[in-house]
């Protein structure tokens, strides 16, 4: 049995705790992207979402299996897409599959579906992880699950 978990039932918990669920909720549906606004329309603070957001999940979510599809467009030279794979590994992101285009006036559209299972941190982290990489000139988001 694992010593860190406990089933609970949810009428002995802070409402705060469902909140937290709602703002995950509305950022994964992707109606706002920005914490800022979900907290506010779930009712809570951002230091309530953030001291939670990590340890309360719905029993149905399998918050062991999170996924992105990510596009990137990086210059095309020797060692940008190398040094990027690098960064997402030492984060804790596993590569699931890459594609990328063939390069157009120095540069290549790269899409990477990504296990996101490794890495601590949400989406704005992995964004941030890709874009400080050499060579990278812009990151999006496409899909996140």
């Amino acid at each position: 049995m694992n010593q860190e978990y406990l089933l609970v039932h949810r009428s002995v918990l802070p409402d705060s705790f469902f909140k937290v669920l709602q703002a995950k909720e509305i950022l994964r549906r992707g109606e706002v992207t920005d914490v800022t606004e979900a907290v506010r329309m779930a009712g809570i603070s951002r230091s309530t979402f953030y001291k939670y957001k990590d340890y309360v999940f719905e029993p149905a979510s399998d918050s062991h299996e999170r996924t992105a599809v990510v596009s990137v467009v990086l210059l095309h030279e020797s060692g940008i897409l190398g040094g990027m794979l690098t960064r997402l590994s030492e984060a804790g992101v596993s590569v699931l599959s890459i594609d990328q285009s063939l390069p157009i006036r120095g540069k290549a559209a790269v899409m990477l579906s990504l296990d996101l299972s490794g890495m601590e941190g949400d989406l704005k982290t992995l964004e941030k992880v890709i874009s400080d990489s050499k060579g990278t000139e812009q990151v999006k988001v496409v899909a996140a699950s």
